[in-house]
């Protein structure tokens, strides 16, 4: 390849993957607004209907999320009867996040969100999940070499 060509635009799997990102979000706008949660809510939630139960810590690690940006979308969540925090019995310093039944209600509703992006992807299933499994294969390796 032309060292030339590398500095093209288009060439950059970085700007690929934001330009294809910020798309796959106004896609799900709608879907999230008809649910009344934004984005970050919906991937809390995607945890909490896997898990049932999980501590900020284990949420911010999951979602690669600070507790600085996790707290005030929580405390919103909880204010709409999606979320209920508590503070562990064994260690005070660990809150845990248990979904409500409101929340769990939303599972049922959201389901249209993958089937939308696999619908308007233009891909198969299997296209997709292997597209997901290459993204996290480069994420793990450019994680691992940075400061």
């Amino acid at each position: 390849m032309d060292p030339k060509n590398l500095l093209k635009l288009e060439e950059h799997i970085c700007f690929s993957l934001y330009a294809c990102s910020r798309a796959i979000f106004r896609m799900y706008r709608p879907l999230l607004d008809e649910l009344e949660i934004t984005y970050p809510q919906y991937l809390v939630l995607l945890v909490l209907w896997d898990r049932r139960e999980c501590s900020i810590k284990e949420l911010s690690e999951t979602l690669s999320l600070d507790s600085g940006t996790l707290t005030p979308m929580l405390k919103r969540m909880e204010s709409a009867n999606l979320i209920v925090r508590k503070r562990s019995g064994s260690d005070e310093r660990v809150v845990n996040i248990q979904i409500t039944e409101s929340g769990m209600a939303l599972e049922e509703k959201a389901v249209c969100i993958p089937e939308a992006m696999l619908a308007s992807s233009g891909m198969t299933a299997e296209e997709v999940m292997q597209l997901n499994h290459a993204i996290k294969k480069l994420m793990s390796h450019v994680e691992r070499i940075q400061p």
